[in-house]
């Protein structure tokens, strides 16, 4: 029996109907089957160390439903040339207390997202620093920057072109096999 991995997606939008949204739902329909993919939301309180003595319920439902993942798949647009803070936060917030962090050895791959040209390098780059620290083990090949995203997705999230499409499921195809060699309990 082939084993399925639960993949946790994170968008680092919080817009329903942001370009990064609708390309994490193009990429989850990409996915092979040996990836589960679910959104989770994050949508949390900013981190602050004085409240692990009770944390809020949004931090304590964040780091229940990422401890079930077997690996992690980033979708980020890029503010100002660097990652969005909602998402930093959501790193923090799911690295503490110190010792029980999520994320530790959990593989991760990241996807920018950019109506420019350059596709969100800043944001993808600035998310790879921060993942190196957590111990993520990013995926370095393939590389996903996609720029000109507003012209890829439709409204209602469809993918517009066979190139775009074609580039996504190889791209969760080979996240599928980094996935498989490396996600704990599992390799």
């Amino acid at each position: 029996m082939a084993t399925i991995y639960d993949v946790a997606v994170l968008v680092g939008s919080l817009r329903k109907a942001s370009i990064t949204r609708k390309a994490a739902h193009a990429l989850i329909a990409a996915a092979p089957p040996a990836l589960r993919c679910r959104i989770v939301e994050i949508d949390l309180p900013l981190y602050n160390e004085d409240h692990e003595a009770a944390p809020p319920e949004g931090w304590v439902r964040f780091r229940r439903e990422m401890a079930g993942a077997d690996a992690v798949l980033f979708a980020t647009p890029e503010y100002n040339r660097s990652l969005p803070g909602n998402l930093k936060n959501a790193v923090d917030v799911g690295s503490r207390p110190y010792g029980n962090s999520i994320w530790n050895g959990k593989p991760g791959a990241i996807v920018s997202i950019s109506p420019g040209k350059i596709g969100g390098m800043g944001a993808n780059m600035a998310l790879r620093q921060t993942l190196v620290f957590v111990n993520v083990p990013v995926m370095q090949q393939p590389e996903a920057y996609i720029g000109g995203a507003a012209e890829l997705f439709g409204d209602d999230g469809a993918v517009k072109n066979a190139d775009t499409a074609k580039f996504l499921t190889a791209y969760m195809a080979a996240f599928a096999a980094w996935v498989a060699k490396l996600a704990p309990g599992h390799a």
